[in-house]
């Protein structure tokens, strides 16, 4: 399942989403603003009298059918990588109005869309899922920041490769951070006492996220002396230790 916010959500997109093999599932704003779908026929019917959730809209079939030969091709583009999503995306919403495997993706997203809705209405489980999702993306985005000094939302230089440059090097130290965390999870995980604990600690990482940097000093004293570069909290083997010395020597002898 993916989560988004509101900007990131589109019929479009549930339709694309759906046919990937991805369950699509948003936090949309102002829910109760969104117009809900039927099948024609089913758009009127005597039950939806006393319902607060009604269809005002018509999904279009024959659009979808017309072009669903059309809309196989571009899924089967997407899976075999012959263009990027972001390219298609980009030609296609470039004439969207126009476009008719657009409209017809757009038609087969209200379907997706229409069910989604009445499941986010009623599936506490569901609602609750998709905010732990953005919470865990909020939480990196924290993390972004708190590696950048002095202006985080800004790149002081114009051209196009510094910042690339400047992008990836805070990518790889937010990697770096997270793998460490990982590393350290698994080793308290392996020294686990005794089942009981050992299922508390599986408990708290499956509920939990691994994106945690509290316990690392980002602006302080860098000291790369041999004293300090020893592994004082135990995640490297000391024979991993010795063969790396190992190797150093042999390459300055």
């Amino acid at each position: 399942m993916h989560s988004t916010d509101t900007h990131g959500y589109s019929e479009f997109v549930f339709g694309v989403m759906h046919l990937l093999g991805f369950s699509f599932a948003p936090r949309i704003k102002n829910f109760h603003r969104q117009q809900l779908y039927a099948f024609k026929g089913f758009r009127q019917h005597e039950a939806y009298a006393s319902f607060l959730a009604k269809p005002s809209g018509t999904i279009n079939t024959a659009l979808i059918l017309q072009h669903w030969e059309d809309i196989l091709r571009l899924i089967a583009s997407l899976k075999l990588h012959v263009a990027t999503p972001s390219a298609l995306f980009r030609r296609l919403n470039s004439y969207s109005s126009q476009h008719g495997l657009y409209r017809a993706l757009k038609a087969f997203g209200q379907i997706l869309k229409s069910h989604f809705l009445l499941r986010y209405l009623d599936d506490v489980e569901l609602r609750q899922h998709i905010t732990q999702q953005l919470n865990k993306v909020e939480q990196s985005h924290r993390l972004a920041r708190a590696l950048s000094v002095s202006h985080p939302r800004e790149f002081l230089n114009v051209e196009k490769e510094t910042q690339e440059v400047e992008e990836g090097c805070k990518r790889l130290v937010k990697n770096a951070v997270i793998c460490w965390n990982y590393v350290y999870l698994s080793k308290r995980l392996l020294q686990a006492p005794n089942a009981t604990q050992q299922a508390r600690l599986l408990e708290a990482i499956r509920h939990g996220s691994p994106i945690a940097w509290q316990h690392i000093n980002l602006l302080g004293e860098y000291d790369f002396s041999d004293q300090r570069l020893e592994d004082s909290v135990g995640i490297l083997p000391a024979s991993w230790l010795k063969e790396q010395e190992a190797t150093l020597s042999a390459i300055i002898r």
